[in-house]
């Protein structure tokens, strides 16, 4: 069981990945007035001493804490490790992100104390408090002094009965709303001086700042207080989620994993470790969205400039998984320019593009755009804070059982050859969205587009491609795109990639299932419905005889069997017309025929020359 504080935007993120367990969780929160959707989490509100958080961690089976509350909650987060050092409960941090701010222009204050005096001594006339109703109290001396005051709060009842308790004057507070822009509140009301807290990305903290300094306003801020010692921190949903699957394993039903690329990436900073600091056992990589996560890294005998991460793929079924994915480093020569240059080449293992369509140009490593970035960006942010020489580097990927496993994957239909691909687009991979199957479809169309094909046939698998292609034998073997389960998916990568002409084979089993409206055909998520089938079987026109026999059948594909040879054409057309009906949403602009493939692979169509 989890007990997550929250009431900020992190609470609400935590709220999202924990709710994709389906497991229950505790959310607490100060107040009741955060909206927050609830499905299976239940809501707390109120203050908890130690004591009460004791008891409540006790009486309900707390195994782990999250702190997703603001962090200015310096009492909250005291009260946390207290209970997490009596109880020994793991305490999980989720911290917001803390952009690169500049000094220059910035006066930084510890306390309240210090800012009401840098403020004092600076002899500004009038201020605007950007740090909360709480800090009204704390910030009396300033208001109460000859400095005019501002302040800006939540547009909220209790927010407002927190001001007058406090003796502020009603006439003199602002109010969040969000079609008022941070520049547009500051002309109006023309301070000398802001006073805000270093609140991070999600509070805003940087677009403050640059308002401020546009409008030639001085800018004090207050320093966020240091987190107690045994929390363990995260900045993002994936490294929450990865944290929660690793102390409490059994929370999630499956484990998310890392792509290729975010692998690469980690050896790539581990390598700059070994050749500029020291060998780390394991490294932060940050990834796409703008988090860090810290992935185990280990090195090649004593070559401190190679470094390598075992791919960890969770509970995704992904062929890679073990996999040792390395990286070396070298120093090429000096740059006249006072910046860090990386190159970035492909190794054994690594598979080269021999056909266009991928993004990438032919002949070179198959390493995606997104992970280069990644790479590019982590080796720079790594080598800047070691201190290392300006100038160009290289860093070459390889997978020692690259070449093996490419063969079991869709690298040599899509012409990549010799190696595996280095791919991920959040660095992150997330089992029930199947995102590397999906990702590699997207890579399928792109390749099926590039080669100019009239048409491009999507199918389930080996078995059904094999009928399409004898079907089709002037199509190039790049135009037949697997889509596995995820006919939805594929249909709106379609869409988006402007295909024009799809045809679409299935098989009875999906077929049956997508007529029902099923777009995702696993048996993870949806069954063959003999109801629906015999549904579709009266519309048909099918004897008794035929209704009866469904009701006997546990495979889609035993109804080749049992339908009469003048039923199996106005029973395939009706279920071909309810695919139709389903997918062409999906694929708006495009021209979509449907085919429906036997066993013995007589395809069927709505029309005899359809396709």
């Amino acid at each position: 069981m989890i007990l997550v504080f929250g009431g900020t935007t992190e609470g609400r993120k935590t709220v999202q990945v924990l709710e994709e367990a389906g497991n229950l969780f505790y959310y607490s929160t100060k107040r009741n007035e955060q909206e927050i959707d609830l499905h299976h989490g239940i809501r707390l509100s109120g203050e908890m001493d130690a004591r009460s958080m004791t008891v409540f961690c006790q009486e309900q089976g707390i195994r782990l804490l999250i702190d997703a509350a603001h962090p200015f909650a310096e009492l909250l987060h005291r009260t946390i490790q207290q209970v997490s050092e009596e109880l020994s409960l793991p305490v999980i941090r989720f911290e917001r992100i803390y952009p690169e701010v500049k000094d220059e222009g910035i006066i930084w204050c510890n306390t309240y104390t210090e800012a009401i005096e840098a403020l004092q001594v600076a002899g500004v006339s009038s201020v605007l408090a950007l740090t909360g109703v709480q800090s009204i109290g704390k910030l009396q001396p300033l208001w109460q002094s000859d400095i005019h005051c501002y302040f800006r709060i939540l547009d909220r009842e209790s927010s407002r009965a927190i001001a007058e308790r406090q003796g502020f004057p009603a006439e003199f507070l602002c109010y969040y709303h969000d079609e008022t822009d941070d520049t547009e509140v500051m002309r109006q009301l023309a301070p000398n001086a802001i006073l805000l807290k270093e609140s991070g990305v999600s509070g805003g903290f940087d677009r403050k700042i640059e308002a401020a300094h546009a409008l030639g306003i001085r800018v004090v801020a207050l320093r966020r207080p240091h987190l107690p010692k045994g929390f363990i921190t995260v900045d993002g949903p994936h490294g929450l989620r990865r944290m929660v699957e690793k102390w409490l394993p059994d929370f999630f039903s499956l484990h998310s994993g890392l792509t290729t690329g975010t692998c690469a990436t980690a050896a790539s900073v581990g390598a700059v470790y070994g050749v500029f600091g020291q060998p780390q056992a394991e490294v932060a990589v940050r990834l796409p969205n703008g988090e860090s996560i810290c992935v185990p890294v280990c090195y090649k005998d004593t070559e401190k400039d190679t470094a390598i991460v075992i791919k960890d793929a969770g509970d995704d079924p992904d062929i890679t998984n073990g996999t040792s994915i390395c990286a070396t480093v070298k120093r090429m020569e000096a740059s006249a320019t006072e910046t860090y240059q990386i190159s970035i080449f492909g190794g054994e293992g690594v598979g080269i593009v021999t056909l266009p369509g991928l993004g990438l140009p032919v002949g070179a490593p198959a390493i995606n755009v997104t992970p280069q970035q990644m790479i590019k960006e982590n080796m720079i942010q790594t080598l800047d804070k070691l201190h290392a020489p300006k100038g160009r580097y290289s860093v070459t990927i390889f997978v020692p059982d690259g070449k093996r496993l490419a063969e079991r994957t869709f690298n040599p239909r899509l012409g990549v050859k010799d190696g595996i691909s280095i791919i991920g687009t959040s660095g992150i991979v997330k089992p029930f969205s199947s995102e590397v199957f999906v990702q590699s479809i997207r890579k399928s169309m792109e390749v099926a587009r590039a080669t100019g094909s009239s048409y491009i046939v999507i199918n389930s698998g080996a078995k059904s491609e094999r009928f399409l292609h004898a079907r089709y034998p002037s199509l190039p073997t790049q135009a037949f795109v697997h889509y596995g389960n995820f006919i939805g998916e594929t249909l709106k990568i379609a869409e988006q990639l402007h295909i024009p002409r799809l045809i679409l084979g299935l098989m009875l089993g999906k077929a049956v299932k997508l007529a029902e409206g099923h777009l995702d055909t696993h048996s993870k998520h949806t069954v063959m419905n003999k109801d629906f089938i015999r549904s579709v079987a009266i519309e048909a026109g099918c004897a008794s005889g035929t209704l009866a026999a469904i009701e006997g059948i546990t495979l889609a594909r035993e109804l080749w069997n049992i339908l009469p040879s003048a039923e199996v054409l106005p029973f395939s057309e009706r279920i071909i017309e309810l695919c139709h009906r389903h997918c062409s949403s999906l694929f708006p602009n495009g021209e979509l025929t449907v085919l429906l493939i036997t066993d013995e692979g007589r395809i069927l169509s709505l029309s005899p020359n359809e396709g």
